[in-house]
């Protein structure tokens, strides 16, 4: 395949938007159905997660406690919208129904590229996490029982929460990593994307590729032996978004690391972060399980 023919390929496989009739309707609905959330009981919005003006975040307070639990388990959702669109007031339609169930819900912001590095980013959302980590326990929160969840390039970001090493740097100890993680349809070899048009807006070289690619981070199981893992992908998406969600998962796996792969059925890249927020749905169902909040 020649180096032009090798770009579109990419291109076509990396284009979400273009992969469903109407993306913006998805994000409509995303906003809309967020809405909701706004107004449960107990909502704190924009609770600074670091000096800087833009780092907020919203905590949503569990509508039931589990009968099993003295503190809720903690399930941290990161918008997609390829590091550049979104924000966490379009992605908050998940607490209603998670909430309901027992989960305390935190929705981080981030600064949108191409303002900012995606190496800012990552600091961010790891700065979001130490501070949930730090300061949960007081909304009633436990920060054993952490899930991280992102859908796309969210799905990234969660990855980069669970790379190795990074801890030391924000004075969290090792031991502090997420209980589980849920990425959806993840992003986590970014080298494809350097020749696409996602690099206009992200300005990536070869080093903040690698650097930024959660396949490549992995933990060890001294670590995140006890870090339970999910990987979804919709089934509608391309080869290479399959792809990124597979590998990943052998990857995690071959370390003797415990991972499953959830099926999403009739899905797409838009709607299959949505089935969070719908009870019937295998995604929602795993996402309880992850956090111990399985139903019966």
């Amino acid at each position: 395949m020649s180096i032009d023919a090798a770009q579109a390929h990419f291109d076509r496989q990396y284009n979400a938007r273009a992969s469903v009739q109407d993306p913006l309707a998805y994000m409509a609905r995303y906003a809309q159905e967020s809405q909701v959330a706004f107004a449960l009981p107990g909502a704190v919005r924009n609770q600074r997660y670091s000096p800087r003006e833009t780092d907020v975040l919203d905590i949503y307070l569990p509508q039931t406690l589990a009968a099993s639990a003295q503190a809720a388990p903690v399930f941290i959702f990161i918008h997609g919208g390829y590091w550049r669109a979104l924000s966490k007031n379009d992605s908050a339609f998940m607490a209603p129904a998670l909430t309901q169930a027992g989960a305390l819900v935190v929705v981080p912001d981030y600064d949108l590229a191409p303002s900012v590095t995606l190496d800012h980013i990552v600091d961010q959302m790891r700065q979001a996490f130490a501070w949930v980590v730090r300061n949960i326990a007081i909304y009633g929160g436990d920060a054993r029982n952490i899930c991280v969840c992102g859908s796309s390039a969210g799905g990234q970001l969660a990855g980069m929460l669970l790379a190795k090493g990074w801890q030391e740097d924000y004075d969290l100890p090792p031991s502090a990593t997420p209980a589980s993680a849920f990425p959806l349809s993840g992003l986590f070899d970014l080298q494809p994307l350097l020749t696409t048009h996602i690099n206009a807006w992200m300005g990536m070289d070869d080093a903040a590729a690698m650097r930024n690619s959660p396949r490549f981070l992995l933990p060890d199981s001294s670590t995140h032996g006890q870090c339970q893992l999910c990987v979804a992908c919709g089934e509608f998406e391309s080869s290479e978004f399959q792809r990124q969600s597979r590998e990943y998962l052998a990857a995690w796996q071959a370390r003797c690391l415990q991972g499953q792969w959830v099926q999403a059925p009739a899905t797409n890249h838009f709607d299959l972060p949505l089935q969070l927020a719908d009870p019937a749905s295998s995604v929602h169902r795993a996402a309880l399980e992850l956090m111990g909040l399985a139903q019966a």
